[in-house]
């Protein structure tokens, strides 16, 4: 299900720039833009967690090829640096925080730094310039991992079974190194364009991602059956035009 879902978005692209039915369009814009992400990463076993943040932001590239009826047709992309994650929500069976031996409450984060390549169909509907037009987009998305990092306040989990320890006691993830740094997946957004003629164009959206690759092996013999990430992003773009058609 899920190829057939990315095979007809890399399909949909040739059909929209190739289309004759509609008013030709050829403006290109490039801009930069910024955000916050909110992520987490579907572990199998469960881990408990509570959305890890970071910074998202980068370069932003956008052709517009078409307007049939009243849809505006675009390929949109960009190369962006984004802070990614999962942070660990550590309670007991009673739902209390867990204290470690130190008698400090336990926290624990990890932080994935990737640079990631989304590329994506664009359909807006509104004004192409001097007003204001809601978009959809949707399309796949490539990420490579640079870095990561661990903060924790304790070295070795509470996992005491007096009712004082963990009652996800899922803990391998803690001390494994990301095996897997190509990432890829699909991503989907809406959001509000604002357009000016002299001064360009402002996008506001908010984003969802699902990746359907894993940070750690999920062979039979490995620990995790599934590891992937997801976030949700809220971002800002700005764009100017280099050649406009209208």
């Amino acid at each position: 299900m899920l190829k057939n879902i990315i095979y007809t978005l890399l399909m949909l692209f040739p059909l929209v720039a190739n289309a004759q039915v509609g008013d030709h369009r050829s403006d290109f814009s490039i801009g930069v833009n910024g955000g916050y992400a909110l992520s987490s990463v579907g572990f199998d076993p469960k881990v408990s967690q509570t959305m890890h943040g970071g910074v998202t932001g980068g370069l932003s590239m956008r052709y517009v090829c078409e307007k049939y009826f009243n849809t505006i047709c675009s390929i949109y992309g960009e190369v962006n640096y984004a802070s990614l994650g999962w942070k660990q929500d550590i309670k007991t069976a009673t739902d209390q925080k867990v204290t470690n031996v130190n008698g400090n409450i336990e926290a624990y984060s990890r932080t994935l730094n990737y640079l990631q390549i989304p590329v994506f169909a664009h359909l807006a509907w509104g004004r192409e310039q001097n007003g204001c037009n809601f978009f959809v987009q949707a399309g796949p998305q490539i990420g490579i991992m640079l870095g990561e990092s661990t903060t924790k306040n304790y070295d070795a989990p509470n996992l005491s079974t007096d009712g004082t320890g963990r009652s996800n006691r899922v803990v391998k993830q803690e001390d494994m190194p990301i095996e897997k740094k190509f990432d890829y997946g699909i991503a989907a957004g809406l959001g509000l364009e604002y357009n000016n003629r002299h001064v360009g164009h402002i996008l506001l959206e908010a984003r969802y991602y699902l990746g359907l690759g894993n940070i750690y092996g999920n062979t039979k013999r490995d620990y995790f059956g599934r590891s992937n990430l997801s976030n949700i992003v809220l971002k800002a773009t700005y764009l100017f035009d280099i050649t406009r058609s209208k």
